[in-house]
Parts: structure tokens; sequence; C-alpha cells
């Protein structure tokens, strides 16, 4: 039986104690999970260049992404839509034009399948690798952000 190594990414940039990439991934995760599993495995890829690695993380991230994908047409448990509860009005993190969460997906999915192909040369493959990351941060933040109005 294979093992699967363990990754480490900072929680954020005040963090000093690298925390573990979650793995495995419950079937039973959340969105708001999803979007945070997501988060780290393209925190881990962007800073890797080990080619082993580069294609583990690529697979994982792949793999979470197209779940999130699949749950973005679900409905969402009480208490994740609590948490999107708009208080004051915010200013989207995306372009109007963005503001469909399967768009962002699908974009980040094909630059996981551009960049885990191993075709591109090196330096397109580190640029989209950086797109990437921030693709999926910008995801991440946006299934997170508020929304849904008092009532």
């Amino acid at each position: 039986m294979a093992t699967i190594p363990q990754f480490y990414y900072p929680l954020s940039e005040d963090s000093d104690i690298p925390s573990p990439v979650p793995l495995p991934l419950s079937d039973s995760a959340n969105l708001f999970e999803l979007a945070d599993a997501c988060t780290a495995y393209v925190s881990v890829l962007v800073e890797t260049d080990d080619a082993v690695t580069h294609a583990t993380l690529c697979q994982h991230l792949w793999l979470v992404l197209k779940h999130l994908r699949e749950r973005c047409d679900e409905a969402l448990p009480p208490s994740l839509v609590k948490q999107l509860i708009v208080g004051e009005k915010l200013v989207s993190c995306v372009p109007n034009c963005w503001q469909d969460t399967t768009l962002q997906a699908d974009y980040a999915l094909a630059l996981t399948q551009a960049v885990m192909g191993g075709t591109l040369p090196a330096s397109v493959a580190k640029d989209l690798t950086g797109l990437l990351h921030d693709m999926v941060w910008l995801l991440a933040e946006f299934v997170k952000e508020p929304y849904i109005t008092a009532g």
C-alpha cells in the first residue's frame, strides 16, 4: 500500500507554524472545507520544485476542485447559510462577469489540467501555477463571501 506524503502549508502570513494539508478529505466535506483544502494544496504546489510532489499535488487539487465543482449545485447546509448572510453591503472579491462559482471552478480545473500535463515549457508552467494559485484563492474567498440577505 502506497503512503500519502504529508504536505504542510502556512495558514496565513502571520503563522510561523505550518499546518498539514488535509489528506484524505471526507466525502461529506462541505463547500467551505473543500475550498480550504484547495487553497492548502495550491499553496504547497506553488512552492514546490519537485516533479513527483508537483504531480501528486496537482492530482489531489484536481480531485478536490472537481468535488467542489459538484458541490456548487447542491443546497447549502444551514450552518454555512448562517455564515453567508450579509450584514452590511460588501464589495465582491470578483468582478460581475465572474459571479458564477461553477465558472471559476471550471477555470481552476482547466488550469490544473494544464500544469499537471507536464508538456509546458518550465517558465509557462511556473506562470500558470502562479495563476492557478491566485484563481483558487479567489474562488475560495468568493465561495465564503456573504451574499444572502437576511429576510
